[in-house]
């Protein structure tokens, strides 16, 4: 089991989950989520850490809602797959080329797509960093049990706002004040 307790910014790509019009009424905490994965998608560009991105059989499922996708940075890797697991064989090349040891993993749902993906990570020897905000599930209890497996395997359960942080790692970081700008904008009442 891989344990990469800390990130850094060189050798970290974020991976959006599956979050996709279909789902947009059947997941609890849904606002929550969308907020996370539009605040993590700009952060992405300005941190210039990658995004990978997949989609779920979008002919099905739709593509990545809009509000998200308006925001993709230039490093956005878009990828459709109808694994549950985010590790396709052409994210796992992605990742390889890129020479990253941890992923950040935020998305739905969290005890299918996410929860493989985390699990598929880490065996492949990845520090999964997977965000408690941005990840969710259409039952709580199904996200609640994710979670708790997922910590046994070594995941590290976290939020966005810490994430963030601990990817700048100090006020004097040159987007420091465009990073703040974003965690300080105003987050849903998600109940979380």
């Amino acid at each position: 089991m891989a344990l990469i307790p800390r990130v850094a910014r060189e050798s970290t790509a974020f991976l959006l989950c599956d979050i996709q019009e279909r789902f947009r009424n059947s997941i609890v905490h849904f606002p929550s989520v969308i907020h996370v994965a539009t605040t993590m998608t700009q952060a992405a560009g300005i941190l210039n850490v990658p995004l990978i991105v997949t989609e779920h059989v979008p002919q099905v499922f739709g593509k990545t809602l809009s509000e998200i996708s308006a925001v993709y940075p230039r490093n956005t890797n878009i990828f459709s797959k109808t694994k549950f697991s985010m590790a396709t064989p052409e994210v796992a090349s992605f990742l390889t080329a890129g020479k990253f040891r941890s992923v950040v993993l935020f998305g739905i749902e969290a005890h299918v797509c996410l929860q493989q993906t985390a699990l598929d990570l880490v065996s492949a020897g990845y520090g999964v960093h997977v965000l408690a905000d941005g990840s969710s599930s259409s039952r709580q209890f199904e996200r609640t049990i994710a979670f708790d497996r997922l910590r046994q395997v070594g995941v590290t359960i976290t939020s966005s706002e810490s994430m963030l942080f601990e990817l700048m790692q100090d006020a004097k970081y040159e987007n420091f004040k465009s990073i703040l700008e974003l965690v300080k904008r105003t987050r849903p009442d998600s109940g979380l």
